[in-house]
């Protein structure tokens, strides 16, 4: 009503906002909870949802059972009865009011039990060869197995893992945090036994957990229970997390100085120190691919690699003597591919994707192999001049380990924004406002805020003055 008011020439029909609001979907504030649906499946779990809204306007979770016992996945597992006790047992008060967000926690919570009862959970030890489909979620084979290939590879030498290698991902990626982020864990506090108690095993979880955390990895709603348990997409979404980290971790100005070639002149620095890692990563190659002479910009990791041309000129630049006019005279893209992955090889670039990968356009995967080209050859002058003015940046130690714990501490809230820099990121008060909203639900008036890009400073003042 109100858009429509403000914008009456568009607005006045109607299809104009039923078409906007087709395009933003049912929106979860939860994000773990998002990625357990798709759209389509949102869009009539809400409908159903709202029908079973009382006179006062409210649901009561007493009222859910009649409604989850009549949905496909559950009518022929459960009794409605059944559905009560469960959702008693889990912790939800039958006289008690719910949202659709915990309307979705009682379908996922259910959804657990319905695949226990058929016997679809897999135990950690057979994670690596369980089904490649669960029952919302498809685990990406080749992401799998590159996940493990890494891990693999960067462990290999570790005295202790040694004898676990290949690893399962399920339960020992602990050891894993502290080649992204040395240091993070004292490895004194790890139980190193061959056989492990309930408990022990417990401990390890929860310090693996506690230290994803703190190096700024999302585990909203994940437990140990589910690395127990082997839950495949929330093992892989984790241990996602973690290499992107280690993968990144340089790509900022302390670590690479050499990065202020990227940029014209002085007045482009404060924007360079605000872009988050897998921006850099983009304004690094198209840096290189315009010195290079390709015309199209990469603005993703997907659809503008699925070709292997962006890669092709990016590696003629960074190493023309590995370098063969074959690449780009290929006329089919995975041949084309192969050529790429050949050539990076010849810098010592480790081979984790396969040519399908980059023709079928795997964002996480394309990330991670332009990340290892950047590590192996970054192309950047060492103008001295460059370096100097980077480290005239470097703030005192107490200051750069207080913003470090308060970044990744904000990162780890699973908030929508992903914050690269504190100082820069919080100016415009939407950071702020989402932490807010995360440690006191409710408290954040959200028809008052702003959401980024924000240009008019007036509005970045309204935020700041509600934070």
């Amino acid at each position: 009503i109100l858009a429509a008011h403000r914008l009456p020439t568009i607005g006045r029909n109607g299809l104009w906002l039923i078409s906007l609001l087709e395009k933003e979907g049912v929106v979860v504030s939860d994000h773990w909870l998002q990625s357990q649906f798709t759209q389509v499946q949102l869009r009539s779990l809400k409908s159903k949802f709202v029908a079973l809204k009382n006179q006062n306007g409210q649901v009561l979770i007493g009222d859910l059972p009649a409604l989850l016992v009549k949905l496909k996945p559950f009518s022929e597992t459960f009794k409605e009865d059944e559905i009560m006790e469960i959702l008693s047992a889990s912790g939800f008060d039958t006289s008690n009011e719910v949202d659709f967000e915990g309307f979705l926690k009682a379908y996922v919570t259910l959804e657990t039990q319905a695949a226990a009862k058929s016997g679809d959970l897999k135990s950690p030890t057979s994670f690596l060869n369980a089904t490649t489909t669960t029952l919302l979620h498809t685990i990406d084979e080749s992401e799998k197995k590159s996940f493990v290939a890494h891990i693999n590879s960067y462990l290999r030498d570790d005295p202790f893992m040694k004898q676990f290698l290949p690893i399962d991902p399920a339960t020992n990626e602990f050891k894993l945090i502290n080649v992204a982020v040395p240091n993070t864990i004292d490895e004194r506090a790890i139980n190193t036994k061959r056989i492990l108690n309930p408990w022990e095993r417990t401990e390890n979880h929860t310090l693996c957990l506690n230290s994803a955390k703190a190096i700024g990895c999302t585990v909203v709603n994940i437990g140990t229970q589910d690395l127990v348990e082997g839950r495949p997409h929330l093992v892989l979404g984790l241990i996602s997390q973690i290499i992107k980290i280690q993968l990144l971790a340089d790509l900022n100005l302390r670590k690479t100085p050499q990065l202020l070639e990227l940029v014209e002149d002085n007045n482009d620095v404060e924007e360079l120190m605000g872009l988050a890692p897998e921006k850099l990563l983009l304004k690094w190659m198209n840096f290189h691919l315009k010195k290079a002479g390709y015309k199209k910009p990469v603005t993703n990791f997907s659809s503008d690699l699925k070709d292997g041309e962006a890669y092709a000129y990016l590696l003629n630049v960074l190493a023309p003597e590995h370098g063969s006019p074959a690449t780009l005279d290929a006329n089919d893209p995975v041949e084309r591919a192969d050529l790429v992955l050949s050539h990076a090889e010849k810098m010592d670039c480790k081979r984790y994707l396969s040519p399908n990968d980059i023709v079928e356009g795997s964002a996480n995967l394309n990330l991670a192999f332009l990340a290892q080209i950047f590590h192996q050859r970054n192309g950047l002058s060492a103008d001295s001049k460059n370096i100097s003015f980077a480290e005239m940046m470097t703030d005192d130690a107490q200051v750069s380990r207080e913003e470090r714990c308060f970044r990744l501490w904000i990162n780890s809230l699973g908030t929508s924004s992903y914050v690269n820099n504190l100082f820069e990121d919080v100016r415009n008060g939407w950071v702020l406002l989402e932490v807010l909203d995360k440690v006191s639900p409710g408290s954040v008036k959200w028809k008052q805020a702003t959401r980024p890009p924000i240009k008019m400073p007036f509005r970045k003042v309204e935020n700041c003055n509600q934070v």
